[in-house]
């Protein structure tokens, strides 16, 4: 059964593009003319409102846009939007990110990830803007070669999500020269659902909880990505990179340190991937390089034990 337009609003409606929270108050930024401009999409996401805020702090003429504002399974409806406000950016947050559901929604899930990233990159196209778009260890293999991922190394999504974002990254290097592939792993931020929340939330009723070990990679703390995704489209140093807070943890040491930062008396107990399956297949191995950020010149993101105690710290002031 094909989706109608009208089926994607009703979906995106549900579910969101990034994160299922509204942030009205940070996407009202009024557009601007002129080549200076840089759109967000999925601007009412856990990434997309950290960077719109980013931007403005920077007094950066920004446009934040969502499904409200713009469908980006709709070709003509992209074209149409990017050539009325002619940006000299557009940073595409905008992502089908129901790593399970997806298993289920095949069909939406490569709609919205594949399709409408290429729509964007088609119009980035005709006005001769940059884009960047945002990506996933997901893209990777499921082996555990305990091996940090390079940018250039295998692709091998195991998942539908995985396989829809390797699709959007491909259709960027099939019609762009001004591009930016970033990929990121484990999100977390203020304003949205994210792991650290759901530990938090589970920790208040439960003394101890079963998180897998086996799964290792590195956090991605909103604000910090948001600053350095800020710093690239100001650069003009196009490229694939990776992007994620510095060292490695499993799940489980995660989760650890989330109890142990947050004063709670939850004991962690490892399990193994096989002992917690789930509809999608997980990469074991989220390990990503950060050599090109290196050879860029951009600096690396501070360490995840760091972003999450201010992430802590910022969500009892909430």
């Amino acid at each position: 059964m094909s989706l109608s337009h009208e089926d994607v609003i009703r979906a995106f409606h549900t579910r969101r593009y990034a994160s299922m929270l509204r942030c009205k108050d940070i996407i009202n930024t009024a557009p601007g003319e002129g080549s200076n401009m840089i759109i967000v999409t999925g601007a009412n996401g856990q990434l997309g409102s950290d960077l719109v805020a980013e931007l403005k702090a920077r007094q950066i003429d920004v446009l934040g846009i969502d499904i409200d504002d713009l469908d980006i399974t709709d070709a003509n409806a992209v074209s149409s939007f990017l050539n009325k406000h002619m940006p000299k950016s557009v940073i595409h947050c905008a992502a089908y990110t129901a790593v399970d559901k997806a298993e289920d929604e095949q069909e939406l899930c490569f709609k919205v990830n594949a399709e409408g990233t290429e729509n964007i990159a088609k119009a980035c196209k005709e006005i001769n803007a940059e884009m960047i778009y945002i990506s996933t260890d997901y893209v990777f293999d499921i082996g555990d070669s305990g091996v940090p991922h390079e940018t250039d190394a295998l692709k091998g999504p195991a998942s539908v999500y995985g396989k829809s974002k390797l699709d959007g990254e491909e259709a960027v290097l099939k019609h762009l020269n001004k591009y930016y592939i970033v990929r990121i792993s484990w999100v977390f931020g203020q304003n949205g659902n994210n792991f650290v929340k759901t530990m938090l939330n589970l920790a208040e009723t439960r003394d101890e909880l079963n998180v897998v070990s086996d799964q290792v990679g590195s956090p991605t703390y909103t604000p910090d990505v948001s600053k350095l995704l800020a710093d690239m489209a100001l650069s003009s140093k196009y490229g694939i990179y990776h992007a994620t807070n510095e060292g490695y943890c499993s799940w489980a040491q995660f989760a650890e340190e989330i109890m142990r930062l947050s004063g709670k008396a939850c004991k962690i107990n490892y399990i193994t991937t096989d002992e917690y399956p789930t509809k999608a297949i997980r990469p074991k191995n989220s390990r990503l390089s950060k050599k090109s950020l290196d050879e860029a010149g951009f600096e690396r993101l501070p360490v995840w034990q760091d972003a999450l105690e201010r992430y802590i710290k910022e969500d009892r002031k909430v």
